[in-house]
């Protein structure tokens, strides 16, 4: 009888080691995968700062880089102005207890240019004031379809589909009314002001008059002028003509000008190298554009 029990015990115990070594190959075999995809913003970067005092930092945001987090996992401009700061003493992890940088303007993840970051609180809020009083003025560039001669003052209304994450623009109110409710409908007026242009294509200097999400994007293509590689907005054949040729693979839309007048400051940036490509490439790039670019206001 002990016999018997003893070799009962054995095979129930031999039967739940062989049963605890299927359920860890199990769920070995079934945990998920290290993500290993490719992302188009590194961990570690170093930010391109185009002007530092001691309450702000302008950067020049690459495309492809979040200007706040879109989810928990998400690294954004404002992660990287953090480290940015920690890194050069600006700030210290004792100071993230009261405060945290923030952005004052936000551009679309794959809009590339000028962003200004509040190193404190008097920073963020003074800047944050002059974006919205619009004493401070915004200009991007960008490369549109088609030849545009004039410059021009363009005004329209503006309806976001928050489930699309798309917005329409119409040419008056009375069209909009009949699409959208009331609450939803915002007045936009952008300006554009052409630099260089042949048939094709034309390189714009835009200033946003008010500040609409897609707003450049959307009215420029209710024009009939959309953003070349532009995915949203744009033209398919011109999208497609720009990556076979120039490897662009998003809107040619950058932040390229913040003019604050009350502070006596202006900062741009350089044309960005996919600009230049295409530009050369379509045989409309003139010596002296920076120094044009920067005289159109």
């Amino acid at each position: 009888m002990t016999q018997s029990v003893t070799v009962m015990k054995s095979w129930l115990v031999a039967t739940e080691l062989r049963y605890f070594s299927l359920m860890k190959l199990f769920v070995s075999s079934h945990r998920p995968k290290k993500d290993t995809t490719h992302r188009d913003v590194p961990d570690k970067i170093k930010l391109k700062v185009m002007y530092e005092d001691e309450d702000i930092v302008i950067i020049d945001k690459p495309s492809g880089m979040l200007s706040q987090k879109a989810s928990a996992g998400d690294k954004s401009l404002v992660e990287y102005v953090t480290e940015y700061l920690l890194d050069t003493g600006s700030l210290t992890q004792k100071d993230l207890i009261t405060f945290r940088p923030g952005i004052c303007n936000r551009l679309d993840r794959n809009t590339s240019g000028l962003v200004v970051a509040g190193k404190t609180i008097k920073g963020l809020q003074e800047m944050s004031e002059a974006f919205r009083d619009r004493t401070l003025h915004k200009y991007y560039i960008c490369v549109v379809a088609g030849r545009i001669n004039e410059r021009s003052r363009v005004s329209g209304y503006l309806v976001r589909d928050e489930k699309t994450n798309k917005s329409t623009i119409y040419a008056d109110y009375k069209e909009a009314m009949d699409n959208a409710e009331a609450d939803m409908i915002n007045n936009i007026e952008t300006e554009y002001i052409p630099a260089v242009s042949n048939d094709n294509f034309t390189l714009l200097k835009v200033k946003l008059i008010t500040g609409r999400t897609h707003q450049i994007r959307a009215h420029l293509a209710s024009l009939g002028h959309p953003i070349a590689g532009d995915v949203k907005y744009g033209s398919r054949q011109i999208n497609k003509r720009m990556s076979d040729q120039y490897h662009i693979k998003s809107q040619m839309l950058h932040a390229y000008e913040l003019d604050y007048p009350q502070r006596g400051l202006c900062v741009r940036t350089d044309i960005p190298k996919e600009f230049d490509r295409v530009l050369k490439g379509e045989h409309i790039w003139e010596h002296g554009i920076q120094e044009d670019l920067e005289a159109l206001h």
